[in-house]
């Protein structure tokens, strides 16, 4: 299995850290399994990387024209897909998705690779565009990033982005249009072509029935129709299907789903599903200790008092029982409680004196464990009172048995930040999970995948995805990361799973 390529500069090492949840997200979508998408997520972003670097060559040896390459993450995305493909074809496709198969073997799939006036549009419109311009179209309406993030991600002023977005989109339009137009079409679809154009710009305009009935027949003009109409939040799919292909819907859905994971996590308008069952699982849990405590206490308060409490006894009896220990006298006889005890009583709390075998250390009995020895009053809970018939106090609850296994792995490193991935293992099946653990070298988490991330000082806490929160009994999830680190790197320690301790 290839190793991720180590960044060779600032530069390559922020297209790890801003692209990599995305690759591994879609190479998940085309693969069978985990272990084969880490696979199809190293090998294509080796490639794409690759690419990226070639055109970035290509550009300094055009004095500056810009070369025909897509933006950093629909570039990555595009190389999962040709790698997939390559598996394909070297008979490894048994690594891949069923659907995935078929799609690969269709005429649909030719067209990303076939002449470059029969590719779809929405990839022939972004692939024309300034970079700059179709990264924040991409990372805006696909990958469903706050437009402030965006801005500061790509330099532009947070205040002016979205002004710039709206340019933006109508710059799509107008490219998706030209690209239509120089399109090999048949007389029929030259025919709908202003048409098209018409009803696409007004938000209000209905689409007459006999183009309705054109666009239910042919994929050109439908695909064409859904970039050139801005409104009613068609973009994104259109984007998405037309750039990456199969699997594209699938993965827009993806990435809103963690967007709005990350967008929940510390804002009260926009309140994290997961995170809010697992916060109310925590405070049930919290009530239900804080009531065994308080029954604890009550229960060892009534213990007390009524071992203080004289039954059927004199007022001599009160008096004798009013020693620094708070404990009965023993007599040479019967005590006139003891004359009183009911037929249920213990043989220890009926007799004057107690059988060495029922001593704690099992011989006989000293001066150290008189008291011990002596009887019991009725209604105490001494393990001697009761003898070898009481049933053993339960663990204290710091000796709980070790449900789970955490292993860390390193999986790359470089001189300011590392990757890493996290895989539990649980005894007892989960309905979600919370994993958390502590930082001892001030590391710092950047971005995460298979979960949502958090972090309090040294302490991290990964929340679990809608699509990977149900875990079975001896069963395994796994979730990976991006973090910093300045001086040493040392492992993670202090794994707790939903509040339990983890083994290693």
């Amino acid at each position: 299995m290839p190793d991720l390529p180590t960044p060779q500069d600032d530069t390559e090492a922020a297209l790890f850290s801003e692209c990599w949840d995305a690759v591994l997200s879609y190479a998940d979508l085309c693969t069978s399994g985990s272990t084969a998408a880490q696979q199809l997520a190293r090998e294509a972003f080796a490639l794409g990387t690759r690419e990226a670097r070639e055109a970035e060559a290509g550009t300094r040896r055009s004095a500056g024209r810009r070369s025909p390459v897509l933006p950093r993450v629909p570039l990555l995305l595009t190389a999962v897909r040709a790698t997939a493909a390559a598996w394909e074809a070297e008979g490894q496709g048994h690594k891949l998705d069923p659907d995935l198969r078929l799609w690969l073997n269709s005429e649909r799939a030719a067209r990303y690779t076939g002449p470059p006036l029969h590719r779809p549009i929405a990839l022939r419109g972004l692939r024309d565009m300034q970079e700059p311009d179709a990264a924040l179209l991409w990372l805006a309406e696909v990958e469903a990033l706050p437009l402030s993030g965006v801005a500061r991600r790509l330099g532009l002023d947070p205040a002016a982005a979205s002004d710039e977005l709206d340019q933006v989109r109508d710059l799509f339009r107008a490219r998706c249009h030209r690209h239509h137009l120089d399109t090999p079409l048949d007389a029929e679809c030259r025919g709908y072509v202003r048409l098209l154009d018409a009803v696409t710009r007004s938000p209000g305009a209905d689409t007459p029935e006999d183009l309705s009935r054109h666009l239910a027949t042919c994929v050109e003009c439908a695909e064409a129709a859904a970039c050139l109409r801005l409104h009613g939040g068609g973009l994104p799919s259109a984007l998405a299907g037309g750039v990456i292909g199969w699997g594209g819907l699938a993965y827009l859905e993806r990435r809103r789903r963690a967007a709005e994971v990350r967008l929940g996590v510390g804002r009260p308008d926009r309140p994290d599903p997961e995170g809010e069952a697992t916060t109310d699982a925590a405070a049930k849990a919290r009530v239900a200790r804080n009531g065994l405590l308080v029954a604890a206490v009550l229960v060892s308060l009534l213990a007390l008092a009524v071992s203080m409490m004289p039954f059927g006894s004199t007022g001599d009896d009160v008096a004798g029982g009013t020693d620094a220990d708070r404990q009965p006298v023993a007599d040479p006889g019967p005590s006139l409680s003891l004359a009183k005890t009911p037929p249920s009583a213990t043989p220890s709390a009926a007799s004057p004196s107690a059988s060495p075998s029922r001593t704690p250390s099992g011989g006989a009995t000293t001066k150290s464990d008189d008291k011990q020895s002596q009887p019991q009053p009725q209604g105490t809970s001494s393990s001697t009172a009761h003898g070898e018939d009481s049933p053993a106090a339960p663990p204290p609850a710091d000796h709980e048995p070790v449900t789970c296994r955490v292993a860390y792995d390193l999986v790359n490193e470089w001189p300011d930040g590392f990757q890493a991935t996290v895989t539990v293992t649980t005894k007892e099946p989960l309905d979600t999970w919370r994993l958390a653990w502590t930082f001892r070298d001030g590391q710092q988490v950047g971005q995460m995948w298979d979960a949502s991330a958090s972090q309090n000082g040294s302490r991290v806490t990964a929340t679990a995805a809608d699509y990977n929160k149900t875990v079975p009994a001896d069963g395994s999830v796994s979730l990976g990361f991006l973090a910093s680190w300045h001086g040493k790197n040392s492992a993670p320690v202090d794994f707790t799973l939903n509040g339990r301790d983890c083994g290693a």
